[in-house]
């Protein structure tokens, strides 16, 4: 959410932000805004000042009462009436406006700080660094996916995709064995690094959350359909109903019982009404989510700060806008594993905290032996609450490049106002937005990829990094 009034005292740098960031109506955009402030202004200045009118009115009914002068009483008591409707009528604009510029507000996206580089897509991010030499096997290398598949346990492949589609459909994957001990011995061993190295409080959050939560965080409204929503449907009630229409539609002729379940079922999930629908949560695509909104609606003491969260949990994604890419193998799921990393700061802190927190991550690549290498996104490829944004991609020898592994972002107060997350010194009266900052610590399947890849074989054995053989009991090999 933005501040609307640094963006009546500044609109340029709004223009300028949102073009910067390839929207067109960045312009158009800005007037909208400021004529709905400014009819939302009036709204109130209208309502403020009739009913201060209508104090006085009633003031000067009253004496006119008591001096027996009813025609007096009357033609105020008149003027009353007209008042009221006028006040009504500002009440409505001024919730109208409101919320009209709430939802403008709400759909805009962050601004880049004076330091991201300007570009349209992924071809404008620039490389700030490298570590390690590209890994260029001596033999062809093969894939996670063809990997996984070769690898055969008590139970079959190790890395079942085929059960994983007869139970879940595509992008989702069955792990067994030592593949299945492996991805979790990365997530606790990431875990152990980031609290006992780096400081991170370990948090066991919700993965089911309510709309405000994702509103906090900007995945809603705008990227709905990249989240899964569970639904809770009061089945007593629905099946009593259920069986009382389905009897008289079918005596009538009109319906069979399959096209009535369909369509009671549609206007249920369309219409949230009745007793069908009795709750609704969605998936958190990334804990992020859930850790960040443990600062909504409070006010932190700025001595506690910088405050810094991590959990491992599962994240789940429609990947609606991905169709056709990374079909193959596990590098988009829609379910996944991943150890996120939350900081909640100063605006003072939060520059260093970025760097800082893009050097934890940094960090258990460098302990896993993986070259990989930190780039700074451009302002056409940043998320759409990101101020800044560092991504590290881990080298994958079967693509023969690197790949997305981690995301690390300074939102600045963006997600601070959609949550009203305040912060305060001891002993001072007024409140500031707090900024907030996330990152991947990390996506814990990508890093299963990127071990498999590296670490294989000719003969398709993948060799166990260093210091994951402890959580592996003492295993060095795979295969």
């Amino acid at each position: 959410m933005h501040d609307i009034k640094a963006l009546r005292e500044t609109p340029e740098i709004f223009v300028k932000g949102w073009s910067s960031r390839g929207r067109e109506t960045a312009q158009a955009d800005v007037e909208a805004l400021l004529a709905l402030d400014k009819d939302l202004r009036a709204a109130k200045t209208a309502f403020e000042t009739n009913q201060a009118q209508l104090k006085k009115l009633s003031g000067e009914i009253g004496k006119a009462k008591a001096q027996k002068d009813e025609a007096k009483a009357a033609e105020l008591m008149a003027e009353v009436e007209s008042l009221k409707g006028a006040i009504a009528e500002a009440q409505e604009q001024e919730r109208a406006k409101g919320e009209a510029l709430k939802d403008l507000l709400a759909s805009l996206p962050n601004l880049p700080f004076e330091d991201v580089p300007e570009g349209e897509d992924e071809a404008g991010n620039v490389e700030l660094r490298k570590h390690g030499a590209p890994n260029i096997l001596s033999f062809a290398a093969k894939d996670h996916a063809d990997l996984g598949e070769a690898l055969k346990g008590p139970s079959g492949s190790m890395m079942d995709f085929e059960a994983a589609a007869k139970i879940s459909g595509s992008r989702f994957v069955v792990l067994k064995g030592q593949l299945a001990r492996l991805e979790r011995a990365i997530g606790q061993w990431m875990l152990d690094v980031q609290t006992a190295e780096h400081g991170y409080l370990e948090v066991n959050p919700p993965v089911l959350v309510r709309d405000h939560a994702l509103f906090g965080t900007g995945q809603l409204p705008k990227f709905e359909e990249d989240l899964f929503k569970a639904i809770s449907f009061n089945h007593a009630d629905y099946a009593n109903d259920l069986s009382k229409m389905n009897l008289d539609d079918m005596l009538a002729g009109k319906l069979s019982v399959p096209e009535w379940e369909v369509a009671r079922v549609a206007y249920a999930r369309l219409h949230h009404s009745g007793n069908y629908l009795n709750d609704e949560r969605y998936l958190i695509p990334t804990a992020e989510v859930s850790l960040t909104n443990l600062v909504r609606d409070a006010i932190t003491s700025e001595e506690e700060l910088p405050l810094r969260l991590t959990a491992l949990t599962n994240c789940f994604r429609a990947e609606a806008g991905s169709a056709g890419r990374d079909t193959k193998g596990m590098i988009r799921q829609h379910q996944f594993q991943k150890v996120e990393l939350v900081s909640i700061t100063t605006p003072e802190q939060s520059a260093a905290e970025h760097d800082r927190m893009t050097d934890c991550a940094e960090t258990i690549l460098k302990k896993l032996g993986l070259s990989f290498r930190t780039m700074l996104l451009c302002t056409g490829d940043m998320g759409f609450g990101a101020r800044k944004t560092y991504d590290l991609e881990v080298w994958l020898p079967s693509q023969n490049t690197y790949r997305e592994i981690s995301s690390c972002s300074n939102c600045g107060d963006f997600q601070a106002r959609r949550m009203d997350a305040r912060i305060r010194k001891t002993g001072e009266k007024g409140t500031r937005f707090a900024h907030t900052l996330n990152g991947s610590g990390l996506a814990v399947g990508r890093t299963l990829v990127a071990i498999m890849e590296n670490y294989q074989d000719e003969g398709g054995r993948i060799a166990i990094p260093e210091v994951l053989q402890p959580y592996m009991g003492g295993l060095t090999h795979i295969g």
